[in-house]
């Protein structure tokens, strides 16, 4: 059976909740509709779902108001929608704790990407062994080993982000460079040896003999997940 995603829209349009809870079903996600914000505190305890939806022009309370109360109690991946399209609106909704922004009219296949991209990104703690145990911070840009923050580089987060999310699946140096964006491009494969070797000196007991980033030889790097 298909795990459904649970999520929540907060928005005052109860014609947009209706049209969005039939259409996102056929992707597994159960939508929920609270069209008055002052409930949405007591819905998102009650319901417990994976994921949010603000809308910023509300009455009572309006979205940024809302994320801002949101995140003084949950780190529950939240979606801003907003009818203004100001690129103010999105950096507010960011500085907030917002971790994607949607400007309407949109799309319903949009609407369902986002959710899909931001559940994929925000899908915090792998464990690997009974002592070892990543954790991504997407908002600090930040991954914790045993609780530990990791001092890397904004390259080094990156790949680590797309190796604990992708754990026994073989990357090549080509594919890391596609999805790790401004990889030196005259340095290509080299400059991404050097890096997998600073995350070995970072994450691993012995980086001789690496347990957790394999080299596949002939085929590129692999995070193994050693549970």
């Amino acid at each position: 059976m298909t795990h459904m995603t649970k999520a929540l829209l907060i928005d005052d349009d109860q014609k947009l909740g209706d049209l969005l809870k039939n259409y996102l079903k056929s992707f597994d996600i159960d939508l929920s509709v609270v069209n008055d914000p002052r409930k949405a505190i007591e819905t998102i305890n009650r319901k417990d779902p994976d994921l949010l939806i603000l809308d910023v022009m509300m009455p009572h309370i309006n979205g940024f108001e809302l994320c801002k109360m949101i995140r003084k109690e949950s780190d529950k991946p939240i979606i801003i929608l907003s009818a203004r399209g100001e690129a103010d609106d999105k950096i507010k909704g960011i500085d907030l704790g917002a971790d994607d922004y949607l400007s309407k009219p949109f799309e319903a296949r949009e609407l369902v990407a986002r959710v899909h991209s931001l559940l994929r990104r925000t899908q915090k703690g792998s464990t690997f062994g009974s002592d070892q145990i990543f954790q991504i911070d997407q908002q600090r840009l930040e991954v914790s080993l045993n609780g530990n923050v990791l001092d890397l580089t904004t390259k080094e987060f990156e790949l680590m982000d797309l190796f604990i999310k992708n754990p026994g699946m073989i990357f090549s140096r080509d594919e890391i460079i596609k999805e790790i964006k401004g990889i030196d491009a005259h340095l290509f494969s080299r400059s991404i040896d050097i890096l997998i070797s600073r995350l070995r000196h970072k994450i691993e007991d012995d980086p001789k003999e690496p347990k957790l980033i394999k080299t596949i030889w002939g085929k590129g790097y692999m995070f193994v997940d050693t549970r």
